[in-house]
């Protein structure tokens, strides 16, 4: 029996697809997230840890903060462990986790503006909003990229399966 291969054209742009998902700088931005990430993690739980007299508001924020650290060290370590592509999920679940955080710290600072007369709550409230804003942007544009992968990927299978279908009935 012969051995069957697809179209040229069409492992070209598997080919093309599989490198832009899996690319070095792709690697190297995620590295530096998980360490950047991690560092102020540690930075954060050390200094709630040595200040055992903190308010109970600033211990929720250490905490807080601390999670957010363990959340995109979490994500960037996922990223990195999986040595395959993803389709842009890594994009999708990124976007997810920018609209969590950013809508974490636009509830706390609207509590915060509500709770007490501090000055610097309402410019935070509109700098939370605007995180979040931009956060809900690119997760959207997250979801859209990996509509149309999918939507590539099923056409792209769609050819493959025709050229075998016709190479297995002796067309061309």
């Amino acid at each position: 029996m012969t051995p069957i291969s697809p179209p040229s054209s069409v492992v070209t742009e598997l080919q093309r697809l599989t490198r832009s998902e899996l690319s070095r700088g792709s690697r190297v931005w995620h590295v530096l997230l998980a360490l950047v990430a991690s560092a102020m993690t540690i930075i954060v739980v050390s200094l709630w840890l040595t200040e055992p007299g903190l308010p109970l508001r600033t211990q929720i924020a250490f905490a807080t903060l601390a999670g957010i650290g363990v959340g995109w060290t979490g994500f960037a370590v996922w990223v990195l462990r999986t040595r395959r592509v993803l389709l842009a999920r890594h994009r999708q679940v990124a976007g997810r986790l920018a609209v969590a955080f950013s809508g974490v710290f636009t509830v706390g600072c609207l509590v915060l503006a509500f709770a007490t007369e501090t000055a610097a709550a309402r410019p935070a409230l509109a700098m939370g909003l605007g995180l979040l804003i931009v956060a809900v942007v690119v997760w959207r544009r997250a979801e859209m990229a990996h509509a149309t992968l999918l939507a590539r990927r099923a056409q792209l299978e769609q050819r493959l399966n025709s050229a075998l279908a016709g190479r297995q009935s002796g067309g061309p």
